[in-house]
C-alpha cells in the first residue's frame, strides 16, 4: 500500500529554501578571514551539519572558544548569509502549492531543523510563511543533533502524530539519517547533494530537484 503521510516535517534549510551556498559561503569567510582556519571551499561544506557551534568543534577542537564566543561567531555568520541571501530569499519552486495543498487536506507541517531560531525567523517572516507551521523545533531545542532522531521526534510529539506517520523533506546525508532513525520516510530535495549520496538510505522515497515533481500529486 502507498505510504500517505499524516504530517509533514520540513529541514529548512536547502529542503524550504535553496541557501546552502549562501551558508557555505558565510562560514568560508568567518572561518578564513575572522578566525584563520586555512579550510577550503569543499571543506566547509563537509563540516556544515548540525549546530554552529558543533562545526566550530570540529574545526578548532572543543574548549578552543567559549559558548559565548561561539555565540558571537554563529550570530555574526548568519547576519553575513542573510545580507547576502535577502535578495534571492524564496521557496524552492512548488512548495508553495505544496503548502497551500497539505494545509487544505489538514495535514499539519513542521519545521525540524538544526538552524538557530533566529534564521528560522528570517525565513517564515521573509516569506510570511509562518501560518503553514503548526511546530518549530531549532538548534535551541534539542540536546542531540542529527543524524540522532530527537529533532523530527520532537516535531511529531508536538504535532501527536505518529513518527511512523511523519514524512521529512531533508537534503542531507546527516539529516536523511535522522529521519531513518526516528522511523520516518523521507523525501530528499537534491539542493546540495546528488541522489547517488542517498543511496545506502532504505527510508528514501523519492529525490527530486523541486516540489513540482509529479510524485507529489498522489502522495499528498
Amino acid at each position: 500500500m502507498k505510504f500517505k503521510p499524516k504530517a509533514l516535517l520540513f529541514d529548512l534549510n536547502g529542503t524550504m529554501i535553496d541557501d546552502m551556498d549562501y551558508h557555505n559561503k558565510a562560514w568560508h569567510t568567518i572561518l578564513n578571514d575572522d578566525l584563520n582556519a586555512n579550510i577550503s571551499y569543499q571543506d566547509v561544506k563537509l563540516q556544515m551539519y548540525g549546530k554552529n557551534d558543533e562545526l566550530l568543534q570540529r574545526v578548532f577542537g572543543k574548549g578552543y572558544f567559549t559558548q559565548q564566543q561561539m555565540d558571537d561567531i554563529s550570530i555574526k555568520k548568519e547576519k553575513i548569509y542573510q545580507r547576502d541571501y535577502q535578495k534571492d530569499l524564496r521557496l524552492i519552486d512548488g512548495l508553495a502549492k505544496i503548502l497551500d495543498k497539505a494545509k487544505f487536506l489538514g495535514l499539519p507541517m513542521a519545521i525540524g531543523s538544526a538552524a538557530i531560531p533566529f534564521n528560522i525567523d528570517f525565513v517564515l517572516d521573509g516569506l510570511n510563511i509562518r501560518n503553514y507551521i503548526s511546530a518549530i523545533v531549532s538548534a535551541n531545542d534539542v540536546a542531540e543533533s542529527k543524524p540522532h532522531p530527537e529533532t523530527f521526534l520532537k516535531c511529531a510529539t508536538i504535532l501527536n502524530v505518529k513518527p511512523t506517520d511523519c514524512l521529512v523533506f531533508e537534503d542531507a546525508p546527516k539529516g536523511v539519517e535522522a529521519a531513518f532513525n526516528a522511523g520516518m520516510n523521507c523525501i530528499v530535495l537534491s539542493t546540495a547533494h546528488p541522489a547517488e549520496d542517498f543511496i545506502k538510505y532504505p527510508n528514501v522515497l523519492k529525490v527530486v530537484k523541486d516540489y513540482n515533481d509529479p510524485y507529489f500529486d498522489t502522495l499528498i
